[in-house]
């Protein structure tokens, strides 16, 4: 395993234990898990920004650094870092914590995610004032 780490100093967006389900044919989670819970995670400062629905329009970026195992407690940090006219762009930063014995932290997948604002038919909608 690579470099242990500290948990962020901030609310998480979203925690969430994978179960054995979620496992891929090498035994780990399935990378297809982690990235919809980064979504999930990326679109909840989104829909706050936007006080409104949100679309996923483009995946940035999506780098995975480690492993996630079953029992392992992923939190899913989430920012915006960017707003255009219609768009809001989210950094997703997850971790893993395992071992409750002698916990250890990883930084196990970094992302960039924008979103789009659109009204109630769907179309896109600029973001309101702050």
């Amino acid at each position: 395993m690579g470099n242990t780490t500290t948990l962020p100093d901030k609310q998480p967006a979203l925690r969430v234990i994978p179960m054995p389900k979620d496992l891929n044919a090498a035994g780990d989670v399935f990378g297809g898990w982690i990235m919809a819970h980064v979504d999930i995670a990326g679109s909840i400062p989104a829909l706050r920004r936007a006080k409104g629905r949100v679309v996923t329009v483009a995946v940035n970026s999506f780098v995975f650094h480690e492993p996630v195992f079953t029992s392992d407690l992923v939190s899913f940090y989430a920012e915006v870092i960017r707003e255009g006219t219609t768009s809001i762009t989210v950094e997703v930063e997850v971790y893993s914590e395992r071992n409750p014995a002698d916990p250890k932290v990883y930084r196990v997948t970094e992302a960039q995610l924008t979103y789009v604002c659109i009204d109630a038919k769907g179309q896109k909608r600029p973001l309101p004032p702050t």
